[in-house]
């Protein structure tokens, strides 16, 4: 197994195993769990906390549910959970965590925002589970900072949060600000926070209670890169994908790109075609609807902004690919997936 690597910024001292034999407080954390949250991104980052409970033979993390207006939440599987309290005033030394899922747009509602905000006034850790980002990012709380979100949501979150300083990261810890990608990086997140407070042989053993093998930090990815995802081992084809993903919303001629990493705009087209069965062109047209269509269901940007950020010059052009592809309009694919954020 891989062991849990020391905090990121904390280097290991000769006061640490002192620091260890000192019980650290009771800590607190309230999940905010927002309607259609994601059940496997809120059961990693609350089994762990259980586990080290048991680990310390002591309660060493409690945990409060929490609410708009309190009462029931349903997650995206359909099971309900009932919740303690509503949006109540927090101790300053409690941890908050909003889980998001499903249609993390719509349930990030005023109140929400308005407890959040204060909540931040008070000093207190702050993080999002998953699509619960985008309720940090709406209220104005990682403006500046690093965050991260599901893969699937990156290019709407993009577009509507362009001050927060987004990563692919699994999981990002910027002061008192954290997120997640969401699915199993929650749990990622709290060995590392179990690591930092109770030490690296806890985090290991809460690990191994999960089957739990290969523990990720803040400088692992969500995904394999595109080309390792679809099997390119060309590094000049891989090179050109990558240009390509960077460079959607002004896409660069297949005669710069093949200059750009040094081979012809024939060889390029080669290699296209020998790997992925179409031509340069065809695959970037493929990439930006691709990330139109995200955007279309993941955001409330108007068809004209999406067919701008995406690179196309008019509403008429976008809309032909955009059917020609999908076999269905842009104005279609909005009304038949109304904000689809979420995994």
């Amino acid at each position: 197994m891989q062991k849990h690597a020391t905090a990121p910024g904390r280097r290991a001292s000769a006061t640490d195993g002192a620091a260890a034999a000192a019980p650290a407080a009771e800590r607190r954390f309230v999940f905010v769990l927002l309607e259609n949250f994601s059940l496997l991104s809120f059961a990693g980052a609350i089994e762990p906390l259980r586990i080290a409970n048991r680990m310390l033979g002591r309660t060493a993390y409690s945990w409060k549910l929490a609410g708009e207006g309190g009462g029931t939440v349903r997650c995206s599987n359909g099971v309900e959970f009932g919740l303690d309290m509503g949006f109540e005033d927090l101790a300053r030394d409690d941890i908050v965590m909003v889980c998001g899922g499903m249609h993390a747009q719509r349930a990030t509602t005023k109140p929400l925002l308005a407890w959040l905000r204060k909540t931040a006034r008070r000093g207190a850790m702050i993080g999002g589970l998953c699509t619960g980002s985008h309720a940090l990012a709406a209220a104005g709380l990682l403006d500046g900072r690093r965050a991260t979100i599901h893969w699937e949501n990156h290019d709407g979150f993009a577009e509507a949060f362009d001050e927060v300083r987004l990563t692919k990261s699994v999981f990002v810890m910027d002061g008192n600000r954290v997120s997640t990608a969401g699915g199993t990086a929650s749990i990622d997140l709290m060995l590392t926070l179990i690591s930092n407070e109770h030490g690296e042989e806890t985090a290991n053993s809460v690990a191994d209670q999960l089957i739990y093998s290969s523990i990720r930090t803040d400088q692992d990815t969500q995904r394999l890169s595109t080309p390792t995802r679809i099997g390119v081992r060309h590094p000049k084809l891989a090179q050109v994908i990558q240009i390509m993903e960077r460079n959607t919303e002004d896409p660069v001629s297949p005669a710069q790109l093949a200059r750009d990493v040094g081979m012809s705009t024939r060889q390029l087209e080669r290699l296209f075609r020998r790997y992925l069965n179409r031509s340069p062109k065809r695959y970037y047209m493929e990439l930006r609807l691709q990330k139109a269509r995200n955007l279309l269901m993941q955001t409330d940007m108007s068809v004209i902004n999406v067919a701008l950020a995406c690179g196309f010059a008019s509403p008429s052009h976008f809309s032909k690919c955009y059917r020609a592809f999908y076999d269905t309009t842009p104005y279609r694919e909005r009304g038949a997936h109304p904000s689809r954020d979420g995994p």
